[in-house]
C-alpha cells in the first residue's frame, strides 16, 4: 500500500511513519502537513490511501472534513480514511456523508491501525460502531450554538447574524429540540460531546 498523510502534528506524523516503516505491507507512507499541496501530492504519489487529521488549525484555517470535501470532487476514487483524536459522532457522520473508507482513532495500536488500512485497502469500510444517534443540525443552528458557547445572548446573536431575535429564538429552540435538551447550557454541553462545537475554535 502507498499511504499519503496529512497531519499538521509533525511529531505525530514522523512517529507513525517510523512505526509502519518496518511493516512489510507498506511499500511508501508519505507525510504532508500543508493542505494546499494535497492535490499536487496526490497526482504524484497516485496514494492507495489518503490519510487525513480533523484538526489541522496550525497549518490551515480548513479543517480536515472541508479538506476531504474538496478532494473528494477532484480525485472521486481515492480513498480518504480520517485518522483523528476527535472521535466525536458530528465527526464520524460527516465522514460517512463524503462516502469516506474509514474513521480510526489515534489512539489505535499500530497492529490495529495496519489492520484497519489492509482491510480498507480491500474496499472493506472501516468505522466505529455509533453509540449515539444525532439530529443533524444545520450550518446556521451550529454557527448559533457556537456562539451560545461563546457567552453571546440572543441579542448580540440577532446582531451577528442580520436576523431578528425572534429568528434566533427559533433556531434556538430547533437546537434544543434536534439534541434533547432543555437550557442553553445543556445545549452547549452536548454540543462539545458531539463535536458541534470544536475544541481549537477556543485556540489563543
Amino acid at each position: 500500500m502507498n499511504i499519503l498523510l496529512i497531519d499538521d502534528h509533525a511529531l505525530f506524523a514522523k512517529s507513525l511513519e517510523i512505526v509502519l516503516a518496518d511493516m512489510p505491507e507498506i511499500e511508501s507512507f508519505t507525510t504532508l502537513q500543508n493542505p494546499s499541496e494535497a492535490a499536487a501530492h496526490i497526482r504524484r504519489l497516485h496514494p492507495d490511501i489518503l490519510l487525513l487529521d480533523i484538526n489541522l488549525d496550525t497549518v490551515s484555517d480548513v479543517d480536515g472534513i472541508a479538506l476531504a470535501s474538496g478532494l473528494k470532487k477532484e480525485f472521486p476514487g481515492l480513498k480518504l480514511v480520517f485518522l483523528t483524536g476527535y472521535d466525536l459522532p458530528v465527526y464520524r457522520h460527516a465522514a460517512e456523508k463524503l462516502e469516506a473508507c474509514g474513521f480510526l482513532n489515534k489512539n489505535l495500536d499500530p497492529d490495529r491501525l495496519l489492520e484497519s488500512l489492509i482491510q480498507i485497502n480491500k474496499g472493506v469500510p472501516v468505522f466505529p460502531r455509533a453509540n449515539e444517534y444525532i439530529e443533524e443540525l444545520t450550518a446556521t443552528e451550529t454557527k448559533i450554538l457556537q456562539l451560545l458557547s461563546e457567552g453571546y445572548k440572543r441579542k448580540a446573536i440577532a446582531e451577528i447574524l442580520f436576523s431578528s431575535e425572534r429568528t434566533i429564538s427559533n433556531h434556538i429552540q430547533h437546537i434544543f429540540d434536534k439534541l434533547d435538551v432543555s437550557s442553553s447550557l445543556e445545549a452547549v454541553t452536548k454540543g462539545i460531546k458531539l463535536g458541534y462545537i470544536r475544541p481549537f475554535y477556543h485556540k489563543k
